[in-house]
């Protein structure tokens, strides 16, 4: 059996961690970004579909770009996060099955049915948003998620002409405490969660 990882590891990915709001002025270069994608992309998802699609706004423009996009409260620390990715999941991922779950014909489960094929997507992708944020963790990055953000506007800005749609966005960086409080409760086992 794989060994459980040690407290400090716990704490790096789960009990210390934070949604962070504020950011110290650390540079983040396109090889930390790609380190982060290639250890997402190894977590799970259905017949190994892989539908989200990433923007890494890592230059002022492209991050000037989304804070346009974004509501009031969430521009500020957008810009000064090194980088925001937004994670987009594409409606047509189906078409990527030949390449990614050769030994069946897993294309056809989702090309006649657009209801399934967006559901997958969407659910799959928000897993893979979240690997994402794990990835980061476990690099030594912080992040910032969010959702507080005119969803068409940055389909029309990132994603026109293709059949790619927003989910979450998230900031990247090293955070600072700046605007972090208590951290908030969570339910209980037994207020959110049975064993039957």
């Amino acid at each position: 059996m794989t060994p459980a990882l040690d407290d400090a590891a716990l704490a790096q990915l789960f009990t210390a961690a934070r949604t962070r709001y504020g950011w110290d002025d650390t540079p983040m270069g396109e090889a930390d970004l790609r380190a982060i994608y290639d250890l997402a992309k190894m977590g799970p998802t259905s017949a190994n579909s892989s539908p989200a699609r990433f923007i890494f706004c890592h230059t002022q423009e492209a991050r000037e770009r989304l804070a346009a996009c974004v509501s009031e409260s969430n521009r500020a620390k957008l810009l000064a996060a090194p980088a925001t990715v937004i994670i987009g999941f594409d409606t047509l991922f189906y078409d990527r099955l030949p390449q990614l779950f050769p030994h069946a014909d897993a294309r056809s489960w989702f090309s006649g049915n657009p209801t399934v094929a967006r559901e997958t997507a969407f659910r799959n992708a928000s897993l893979q948003g979240a690997w994402l944020i794990m990835a980061a963790r476990a690099l030594g990055w912080d992040t910032g998620p969010m959702s507080g953000f005119d969803k068409a506007a940055v389909d029309a800005a990132f994603w026109a002409g293709t059949s790619v749609e927003t989910n979450f966005i998230c900031s990247l960086g090293r955070g600072t405490d700046a605007g972090l409080f208590p951290r908030l409760p969570r339910l209980s086992f037994e207020e959110a969660a049975r064993i039957l």
